[in-house]
């Protein structure tokens, strides 16, 4: 009985040995639209829907999402310099090394999403909801330091959202 195992499993990694099944990896880009290695300066995305889209190293200084549905979306080392994301619902994204400076977030949904290593100088965060956001802990303090107002969508107050004391 001993020996048949041995044997079976023998025949068998050599079997896996001789025809290796093959790997794919499912990458992200595979499973959701992906724009990347381009400019979108100024582009008007306000009010589509782009959920799950991701935009990986893009320039989108100046870009509009104003209510644009964004959720499950990425930015990954994008530029959202004085971007437009009044409204917008980016609850579940990531966005990871993205400077949002001068951007305008009022009222936007950001529930639940990850956004590590991304920085926030001088942004609009009038009526945020971040419930359950990843932030970096310095970029928390400097939001608190300005955050005001309730969510319209959500009824959520920005600095409850942020856990500011």
């Amino acid at each position: 009985m001993k020996f048949s195992r041995l044997l079976v499993s023998f025949v068998l990694a050599m079997v896996l040995f001789v025809f290796p099944l093959s790997a794919q990896a499912a990458s992200s880009s595979s499973i959701t639209r992906s724009v990347g290695d381009a400019e979108f300066k100024g582009k008007d995305f306000s009010g589509q829907s782009l959920i799950g889209v991701e935009y990986t190293n893009v320039n989108l200084e100046k870009a509009n999402f104003s209510n644009a549905d964004l959720r499950g979306g990425v930015f990954n080392g994008s530029v959202l310099q004085g971007a437009n994301l009044h409204g917008a619902d980016f609850s579940e994204g990531i966005a990871y090394l993205v400077d949002f400076k001068g951007a305008d977030l009022s009222d936007a949904i950001l529930t639940d999403a990850m956004m590590l290593r991304s920085t926030f100088s001088d942004v609009d965060i009038t009526g945020a909801d971040f419930t359950n956001t990843i932030l970096d802990g310095i970029q928390v303090k400097k939001l608190c330091a300005q955050a005001s107002g309730v969510n319209s969508k959500t009824g959520v107050k920005t600095r409850e959202s942020l856990g500011c004391r």
